[in-house]
């Protein structure tokens, strides 16, 4: 079960202006699913995206991050499919993933180049190129301005629930809606922790803004993520705005428009993001790592992920097991050679558990099993060597997450 969150509500996911999304059953999933989602932008729209630092990137990656990189793009749709990830299939992946993006641009009277394609699921097999295309006048007669939370269902593999969220902020008087969708629950880590994200608003912002955007959103949100180590050879984020809302352009983040725009985008990337660890495969506990005192940002980051990525750790979690030596140890192998141990100060929740290095004088065993038992829990790590803080969000590691991936392709 999901750590404390449920399915969306419809009502709370808000339509975005210059944005319409069709669904359809292709049967690359399982027969009875949907599984092939079409995103239709009006004209004008301005995309940025990030994608995976795994360089064994499916073919459906290199064909965005080619199409990305032409300053005069003007994609107008993206195509996703669910049940085959369309990785690991060489030059023969790539000439599907084109076939299923002329297919549509034929539908939609636009030019191949301006079809976006994004896959997700099993690697190494074959794209059913065949039976996405065939389903494409499907999504196409379903086309609604009101269907993201049924393209967050229509993107999901091992997920068990949909993740969606919306938000509404006010700019110079006018209303600007932010919606986005994410898939992700497994083989998740950061450099774009599978995962799919869609974000889209109407806000005016302008186009040679959204690529650092995107950077931006990702690296306070899904580069914040981890549940398993594992790198994505799919993972892919896009930021859309479609320029529909009626307030001055954004050409830069110095205005208070600006400010409150931003700060409303990251609260939607955050919400994704953490919705992924709290639906991660098998997970039982939602656990915050606030990392702190480190000389810079890169030393808290790996620390971070020494304890995030620690079988040890994550089956103590699992466990509600206090055996906070293992996190000790965890920040000790880290990779910060001149470490000093005795400035070290570690907290779960508010119980203080080792201070200089060694076990607080007043810590209690039962106060740190009473935070371990709990489904939300913070552990607070000061290392004592400078002013840089960082935080990663990721889960323990039960039963539940072998059996799910050994029993993946079954």
């Amino acid at each position: 079960m999901p750590v404390h969150l449920s399915p969306p509500n419809p009502a709370d996911i808000f339509p975005v202006l210059g944005v319409q999304i069709g669904i359809a059953q292709a049967g690359v999933k399982k027969p009875g699913k949907d599984d092939l989602t079409v995103f239709l932008m009006d004209e004008g729209v301005s995309i940025g995206g990030v994608f995976t630092k795994n360089r064994f990137k499916a073919a459906p990656v290199q064909i965005c991050e080619s199409v990305l990189t032409n300053t005069n793009s003007n994609v107008r749709a993206f195509v996703i499919n669910t049940g085959n990830a369309n990785a690991g299939t060489g030059a023969v992946g790539l000439q599907h993933a084109k076939l299923v993006c002329a297919a549509l641009a034929d539908l939609l009277k636009v030019s191949e180049d301006q079809i976006l394609p994004f896959s997700t699921g099993v690697i190494m097999e074959p794209l059913p190129f065949e039976k996405i295309i065939k389903a494409l006048p499907d999504a196409l007669k379903n086309l609604s301005t009101d269907s993201w939370v049924k393209a967050a269902y229509s993107i999901m593999t091992t997920d068990t629930v949909a993740k969606a969220f919306s938000k509404r902020v006010t700019l110079s008087g006018q209303v600007v809606t932010i919606t986005g969708i994410a898939k992700g629950a497994g083989m998740i880590h950061p450099n774009m922790a599978t995962m799919l994200g869609f974000l889209a608003t109407d806000a005016c912002i302008a186009p040679e803004l959204l690529k650092a955007l995107a950077l931006e959103l990702a690296n306070v949100s899904f580069n914040r993520i981890t549940v398993d180590g594992d790198t994505s050879t799919n993972d892919s984020f896009l930021v859309m705005a479609t320029h529909k809302a009626s307030h001055p352009n954004i050409t830069n983040w110095n205005t208070d428009d600006a400010k409150l725009l931003l700060s409303a985008l990251k609260e939607v990337a955050k919400n994704l993001a953490q919705a992924i660890v709290r639906d991660a495969e098998g997970a039982t506990k939602f656990i915050t790592l606030n990392i702190q005192g480190g000389q810079t940002l890169e030393e808290c980051k790996k620390v971070a992920l020494a304890i995030a990525h620690s079988p040890l750790v994550k089956t103590a979690f699992f466990a509600s097991d206090p055996n906070l030596g293992r996190i000790l140890a965890a920040v000790g192998y880290a990779g910060i050679e001149d470490l000093d141990q005795s400035k070290i100060e570690l907290f779960l929740d508010n119980v203080h558990v080792a201070t200089q290095g060694s076990r607080h004088p007043s810590y209690k065993e039962e106060d740190g099993q009473r935070v371990m038992k709990q489904e939300e829990i913070e552990v607070s790590v000061q290392l004592g060597r400078g002013s840089s803080n960082d935080t990663f969000w990721t889960c323990d590691l039960s039963h539940e997450y072998v059996s799910i991936n050994a029993d993946y392709r079954s």
